[in-house]
């Protein structure tokens, strides 16, 4: 392994260019000619390795590019990455062009390059080293890049039911690697045991068909209070979620889910200082705080809209409001099976005419601590890094990690990669440190030798 280390420190500059070129086309959905050429560049890619490369176009969507290659052992990890990225607004944030990839102490900066070009990239140019100097590779590698991740990934879902058969054989493997894991502040790498889920909607509530004066209120139903009414329905000032059935199918927490939110290192002055708050809600902390961030589910209200509070002062009564929210959800729950729990809620409670618009959900996806895989990835971290990795029970964000668990149940999917707490992940100044992205290549290919070890 030291040779494909070495190789690896010698052609780093050239992987270091590699990745500049990917985060060079703005692959942001509505630009077709960047995910065009994010999506061949990578399939270039995969082909100059000879890997076994195909791009399936998809119907109001971007091409899925999958590429595999046979290795010495019956063994298979699958890589799910996605090359397209969020809008690069506040442009006027931004230190240095989004889509330059320029480098600046120790850090190359660049729209995507954390979220998911330099995830996607550093496992290729793992699979390149080894192949350069071993000729083949321990394992069965797969690699499934799809390019409608930031808007829900509805192609690829899409493309699991139209096209089954095939889905079902691109995704068969022992292990997925999700797009992308990180550092702390400490330095610390994290491994990620699934994501999280969510819903997306907006709750619209309308009285009449226009707005009328303020004076009349006292005969004219107010659109505001009553969606404020609906709202209030939902959770009690004890931030529980009053809706019938809401947290039956949460799973119990383990004994080793438990010791490793113990284990698990969060700063929470740091993020209360950060975020300029005195204290959490019922003023938690220690363990608490994580066992709720990671834990529990909950609705919390984005923002609210009625009347009319922008231009000028008018007086009055309006007939249109609307709240934006999002559920996050946690393992076993089924984003369908909660927004059928909310609509009866709010039928029971009087207000079957607020209406309901999902704009998006996400089913939440955990693999058990206890895996096989736990000890490999800290054997093969070992390898590499300075410091032991750090387990994180799910990810904060979200995925459509449930499309390949409805196909291969028992999958485990963990996430790891060259990300950090400062990449600033669909912000201003997105950066990937030059280090972690060596450090990210050598994981995968001791996790890759290591996985022949089982």
């Amino acid at each position: 392994m030291e040779k494909i280390f070495e190789y690896i420190d010698e052609h780093f500059d050239n992987m270091i260019e590699e990745l500049q070129e990917i985060c060079k086309f703005r692959s942001v959905i509505g630009d077709e000619e960047g995910l065009d050429k994010s999506a061949k560049y990578i399939a270039n890619k995969m082909e100059l390795l000879d890997l076994n490369c195909k791009s399936y176009p998809i119907d109001e969507g971007n091409p899925i590019v999958f590429g595999e290659k046979t290795g010495n052992e019956n063994k298979t990890i699958l890589f799910y990455n996605h090359y397209d990225i969020v809008a690069e607004h506040p442009i006027d944030k931004w230190k240095y062009s989004p889509f330059k990839g320029e480098i600046h102490n120790g850090k190359i900066y660049a729209r995507g390059v954390s979220d998911n070009k330099g995830g996607l990239f550093s496992r290729l140019h793992a699979v390149e080293a080894i192949l350069a100097v071993k000729k083949e590779l321990p394992i069965n590698v797969k690699f499934l890049v799809e390019g409608d991740e930031e808007t829900g990934s509805t192609s690829l879902y899409r493309f699991a039911k139209e096209q089954k058969e095939t889905f079902r054989q691109m995704t068969k493997a022992d292990l997925c690697i999700w797009e992308n894991g990180r550092k702390d502040e400490d330095n610390n790498p994290w491994v990620r045991y699934g994501v999280r889920g969510g819903i997306g909607l907006e709750l619209v509530c309308k009285t009449s068909n226009v707005d009328v004066h303020a004076r009349m209120g006292s005969i004219v139903p107010n659109a505001a209070w009553r969606l404020v009414w609906a709202l209030s329905t939902l959770k009690d000032v004890n931030e529980r979620v009053l809706i019938d059935g809401f947290y039956d199918k949460v799973i119990p927490l383990t004994k080793e889910d438990i010791k490793v939110l113990n284990d698990f290192p969060f700063d929470e002055e740091k993020l209360r200082a950060r975020i300029g708050n005195r204290k959490f809600i019922d003023n938690i902390s220690g363990y608490e705080v994580k066992e709720k961030l990671y834990t529990v589910p909950t609705l919390v209200i984005n923002g609210l809209e009625s009347g009319e509070m922008y231009k000028s002062k008018r007086l009055i009564n309006p007939y249109l409001a609307s709240a934006k929210a999002n559920f996050n959800l946690v393992a076993n729950q089924d984003p369908d099976e909660i927004i059928d729990l909310l609509r009866k809620h709010l039928d029971k409670h009087g207000f079957e005419d607020i209406e309901i618009y999902i704009t998006g959900k996400n089913t939440p996806v955990r693999t058990p601590i206890e895996s096989e895989f736990t000890e490999i990835m800290r054997k093969s971290a070992q390898k590499v890094y300075d410091k032991p990795i750090v387990l994180e029970l799910t990810a904060l964000g979200g995925g459509p990690g449930i499309v390949f668990r409805e196909v291969w149940p028992e999958i485990p999917i963990i996430g790891i990669g060259p990300a950090n707490t400062g990449s600033s992940h669909h912000g201003p100044n997105e950066n990937l440190s030059l280090d972690d992205y060596k450090e990210s290549i050598k994981h995968i290919v001791a996790l890759l030798y290591q996985c022949i070890k089982k």
